[in-house]
């Protein structure tokens, strides 16, 4: 009150000291002087690391070293390119940080970052090895034991633990015979071995304790179902379930590890058809994938019960000719679920015909099992093992806006947008060490921005689509340059030329570069 007393009193006085200060500042910003005016700079931003990306496998023969190429989600892009041993067979991120690659020809493990082609180390495994598989849930940097990664040794019937820390192997123990495939618990403990027998010697499931790397006795399989070749093995997300694809038996086989980690015992069996070669387990909706190339069928497999039977089987998706699902016919290889909850599953399938491999991908709803859609992807001439997982492998990102399939015939990766269900791009594979094929060219069409090539082989492999190819010598050097094979025809190949000439009856020679064979590909956080 005394304040606002002081105001009404002083008000007139106020107002004439105010105007005062108003002309002396009008007046001093008159003149010469110059009052500081800040403006701001802002400067260039650095690009942005990537969030979430996908590592891809791919082999070079029989001979060369391969290729890991890491793409960048965001943008669709390579960032990375790692040369590793010979014929990669499988891939495990640690955490995000580290890529541990088995090589099964040259029996080596490749270590290194998924964002850098440099500074790849090498795990050299006992001679004749062959590792196929590896595995490990042992990512607490504070845990007392040392954490160790888990290879499967197929060439002599081991399992090797190599230490996250020296990146060295620190033991190999013997398992069953011809082991493919690993699972170890979320909760450490043990780890869990799919033998899948070789050579007339049928297969079995042992397990590895992880405190001092002491193999267990075998477990015993379902009476009505016998170990023959366990090919795929999952462990469920609370440890307490491990399930077993058997492909010669066609069943899935449930193990209890509750009892003990020498005592784990069979409690069920469920059906999905001899020939099945391929398992994904879903952790958001406890649910086992199963895709089966020999029947052409998918099934989908409730893991969330501590009972396990042929009732355990929530569906079978028929991928035969008239079927929703793929009314062509056509075999499912592989599949992928859009994360993190009940997101459609991508099923890759191939279809082969006079040479000639067709490869799509069906989308299939998770909670009716209805089909959503299907996604085209090419046809290209067969050059891969069929009916296997590693022909077409695929892999969500972890933010759910892409499905990446790796098309081992076509020697590229396919990219899918999941929120149109359509090819968003097609990335090529590393250029192969293979000898490359010499063509005699005999005539050139252009049409619009694309040139058509009459051709014939004259040494090496047939094309394929995604080859380089260097044409030389024409008539008219319009129709000269390097180009990349986008369209395949009996007798012809089609590249973007935008400066060709049509010219029948023209001469002229020309190299093709192959790809390498895209085999793998494993998500990243």
């Amino acid at each position: 009150m005394m304040f606002r007393g002081f105001l009404l009193r002083n008000a007139s006085r106020l107002a004439c000291l105010a105007l005062a200060v108003a002309l002396l500042l009008a007046w001093t910003g008159c003149g010469e002087n110059y009052r500081p005016v800040a403006t701001p700079i802002i400067p260039i931003a650095p690009n942005p690391g990537f969030t979430h990306f996908v590592v891809v496998l791919s082999s070079n023969g029989l001979n060369d070293p391969g290729a890991s190429t890491t793409i960048d989600v965001s943008g669709d892009t390579a960032i990375s390119q790692a040369t590793v041993g010979v014929l990669p067979s499988w891939a495990f991120i640690l955490s995000g940080s580290k890529m541990y690659v088995t090589n099964s020809l040259d029996d080596t493990i490749s270590v290194f970052l998924p964002s850098s082609p440099l500074g790849v180390a090498t795990v050299s495994l006992p001679a004749g090895s062959g590792p196929v598989y590896l595995t490990s849930t042992e990512t607490d940097p504070v845990s007392i034991t040392p954490n160790s990664v888990y290879v499967a040794n197929a060439g002599n019937n081991t399992v090797s633990i190599v230490s996250q820390n020296l990146d060295a192997v620190t033991a190999t123990v013997p398992v069953g015979v011809k082991p493919v495939a690993l699972a170890e618990l979320p909760r450490q403990g043990e780890v869990f071995v799919a033998n899948e027998g070789s050579g007339g010697l049928p297969g079995s499931v042992n397990s590895i304790n992880t405190v001092d790397d002491t193999v267990n006795p075998p477990i015993a399989a379902c009476a009505s179902a016998p170990w023959q070749s366990p090919v795929a093995i999952a462990a469920r997300s609370d440890s307490d379930r491990v399930y077993v694809l058997d492909q010669g038996s066609g069943y899935v086989t449930a193990i209890s590890t509750s009892s003990g980690t020498t005592t784990s015992t069979v409690v069920g069996c469920a059906p999905v058809g001899a020939g099945a070669n391929f398992m994904n387990y879903d952790s958001a909706l406890n649910r086992l994938y199963i895709a089966n190339p020999t029947t052409q069928t998918l099934s989908i497999v409730d893991a969330s019960q501590q009972t396990f039977s042929g009732a355990s089987v929530l569906d079978v998706i028929s991928f035969a000719a008239g079927s929703a699902a793929c009314p062509s016919g056509c075999s499912p290889l592989s599949a992928t679920i859009i994360p993190p909850l009940g997101g459609p599953a991508y099923v890759a399938t191939a279809a082969v015909s006079g040479g000639q491999v067709t490869s799509s991908v069906t989308v299939v709803n998770t909670t009716t099992f209805a089909i959503q859609g299907k996604v085209p992807l090419t046809t290209v001439p067969q050059s891969c093992v069929t009916d296997t997982p590693f022909e077409l492998y695929t892999a969500a990102s972890a933010d759910g806006t892409r499905v990446y399939v790796g098309n081992c015939d076509a020697g590229s990766t396919f990219i899918i947008n999941t929120a149109t269900n359509t090819l968003e791009s097609d990335m090529l594979a590393p250029l192969s060490a293979a000898r490359a094929s010499a063509l005699v060219i005999t005539g050139a069409s252009q049409n619009g921005g694309e040139t058509t090539y009459s051709y014939r082989v004259v040494a090496g492999s047939r094309l394929r689509i995604g080859m380089t190819v260097v044409v030389q010598n024409m008539g008219d050097s319009s129709n000269d340059g390097t180009f990349t094979i986008v369209g395949l025809a009996p007798g012809t190949f089609t590249v973007v030329n935008t400066f060709g000439v049509s010219a029948a009856g023209q001469q002229g020679t020309a190299i093709a570069l192959a790809p390498q064979s895209p085999i793998f590909v494993v998500a990243g956080p």
